[in-house]
């Protein structure tokens, strides 16, 4: 069997030769150690625990289990399982279908997915930044703040019910411009009809792609793909000139002013003197509020563009009737080339003076005076035209309501915030409830961290998470805040000190990392390509291929027990008590220990 690592880097080869066509791509999928890798990558998610519409997880994982997978794959009888359809809460308090796959199906996706992400990485925009390697929410709000500077209008876009209105043959259509092996397009085809169960009565996929699926980031990016290209084209058709023109009056004051300040310089009578520098002063003044070129120039015009899923943001230098123009033109593109629609509700125009919203940011174009002198000393309005990311203060609001931190007082028509109790969390343990304060206030600060305005907003935040944690643990221990205060703090920190289950004294501390901005994350682009495989030793196959039983040293096939958390881990079987023991949620073990029911000491 090929390394995959070769496998892949082979297929990446070709990966930005635009009409390079890959054929036999079918033949990969008979690699075990490409299912070994599939395995190893995704077995610790903690979805793979629950139950798909034939009952089986990734538990009781063996060898036997990938041959039989690869033999249905190699004579063609492998059929997708319809998924299991279930529904979870959005913020807007709608709820987003989600089908729960079968283990068996995850691994073949995911190799699929391997394998076509080397096909395509090199081949995809560096416009699109979700579903991607080394790419993220902040890599795109990093594009935007470094690209679409001076933008006057930002159009936000919207795909109306993208996921599930994919058109099968259009996407099918797309992978065949570069994959020339209809076996594998088959099995693409398959994973697309597969349907889902809800309700016990099983539902046909005409359109879409498998929601909760692992190949279905990727194939979203590929059908988008098409888009991105087309905005890139469009761009430069639509981009006019070199720069903006030149504002006279601002050049005539500033040769005004180099005038005067020679005058300055060979004046002797101090009293002109004085006289003429004010005049150099009150002209810098007049030059500071005047843009010394054009903000609104019919011969320049700039298109920017960066796309994270469904959602994207278009930047625009140029008129109101441009972007109507774009809007109408892009629409039609969706319509006629993808069979999608723009939302009417989401796709706006919105000035850059005010707020875009995008990714959960607030995002806008500085209009502002302020001088900065750059490395030769030259005082420059370095902040004007820049794009500012903003975290909004309604959504520190929503976010402390969602956790049920904080109530509101109305004093003299303003709206008081006060941290709260949160008694749903009091059945935990102190430790543990500090963990999810801390949990919380991480994950909050590690998203909006980039955000011009984080280090004021997220102060806030995290002085009602904090003062919300004393009033929970006081409820919990029945104590009040000034005892709690007094009890844990320690050298300046809140330390919750506690004991493990091996009886080591353990401890917590809570947050106090502040909430500085931190610089985005810088978008290389173009020229890597990625790194498609990491697997760690010793991996999980490398403990099955030894067929040794971990538990009673049996030789023999065995199989991988998994566990989704220890503390629900009962002890009826033997196996059951050893992971306890051994502290793991994985173990390999033989037949007979897998059977083996444990006998209580009476």
């Amino acid at each position: 069997m090929r390394n995959p690592e070769k496998v892949l880097s082979t297929l990446c080869l070709h990966s930005k030769v635009s009409d390079y066509k890959y054929e036999r791509l079918y033949r990969v999928l008979f690699n075990e150690e490409m299912f070994f890798v599939a395995y190893q990558r995704i077995y610790a998610k903690q979805g793979n625990m629950t139950p798909g519409t034939d009952g089986q997880t990734i538990d009781q994982m063996s060898i036997q289990r990938i041959e039989c997978l690869i033999e249905s794959l190699r004579n063609e009888t492998y059929q997708p399982q319809p998924a299991r359809r279930i529904y979870i809460p959005k913020k807007d308090g709608k709820s987003r279908p989600l089908g729960i796959p079968s283990f068996e199906d995850k691994l073949v996706q995911e190799v699929t997915r391997m394998v076509l992400e080397a096909i395509y990485e090199g081949h995809f925009e560096s416009t699109s930044h979700g579903f991607r390697p080394y790419k993220s929410c902040h890599t795109a709000l990093t594009h935007i703040q470094r690209q679409f500077t001076g933008a006057r209008w930002f159009i936000e876009g919207d795909i109306k019910g993208f996921f599930d209105n994919i058109d099968h043959n259009i996407l099918i259509g797309t992978l065949r411009e570069r994959i020339s092996d209809e076996r594998f397009l088959r099995l693409i085809r398959k994973f697309l009809n597969a349907g889902y169960i809800e309700e016990w009565k099983y539902n046909h996929t005409y359109s879409g792609t498998p929601q909760g699926g692992i190949i279905s980031p990727i194939l979203a990016n590929i059908y988008l793909d098409q888009f991105d290209k087309y905005i890139s084209e469009y761009a430069k058709i639509f981009n006019k000139g070199e720069e903006r023109q030149r504002n006279a009056v601002y050049f005539q004051m500033n040769t005004q002013a180099v005038n005067l300040r020679k005058k300055v310089k060979s004046e002797t009578d101090l009293r002109v003197k004085a006289e003429l520098t004010e005049k150099v002063k009150s002209l810098q003044l007049e030059m500071r509020k005047t843009p010394c070129r054009h903000e609104v120039d019919e011969n320049y015009r700039r298109l920017k563009y960066v796309r994270y899923a469904d959602d994207f943001l278009i930047g625009v230098i140029g008129s109101k009737a441009d972007c109507e123009k774009i809007k109408i033109e892009i629409a039609q593109y969706m319509s006629d080339s993808l069979k999608l629609e723009l939302s009417a509700e989401k796709t706006l125009i919105t000035h850059a003076q005010d707020n875009a919203k995008f990714l959960g940011y607030e995002i806008s174009v500085r209009k502002s005076s302020a001088m900065k002198r750059n490395r030769k000393g030259i005082l420059q309005r370095n902040f004007n035209g820049r794009v500012m990311l903003l975290l909004p203060m309604e959504t520190v609001k929503k976010k402390l309501k969602y956790y049920n931190a904080i109530s509101f007082e109305q004093v003299k028509g303003c709206e008081i915030w006060k941290p709260k109790s949160r008694s749903s969390l009091t059945a935990k343990k102190p430790q543990d409830i500090l963990a999810q304060y801390n949990w919380e206030i991480r994950g909050f600060y590690n998203y909006y961290r980039i955000a011009n305005n984080v280090s004021a907003t997220c102060s806030k935040f995290g002085y009602i998470m904090e003062y919300s944690m004393y009033m929970t643990l006081a409820q919990k221990l029945r104590s009040s805040i000034s005892k709690i205060m007094k009890r844990f703090y320690k050298n300046k920190q809140f330390i919750i000190p506690y004991t493990d289950d091996k009886g080591r004294g353990q401890y917590r501390i809570f947050y106090d990392g502040g909430f500085k901005r931190q610089i985005g994350i810088t978008d290389k682009g173009c020229d890597t390509q990625p790194f498609t495989v990491l697997v760690p030793y010793p991996t999980l196959v490398e403990r099955l291929k030894t067929n040794r039983c971990e538990m009673c040293g049996a030789e023999g096939s065995t199989v991988m027990h998994h566990v989704r958390t220890l503390k629900t881990l009962s002890t009826e079987y033997v196996w059951n008590r050893n992971m306890l023991k051994r502290n793991c949620k994985t173990l390999a073990v033989c037949e007979m220990c897998n059977a083996k029911i444990h006998e209580h000491d009476k």
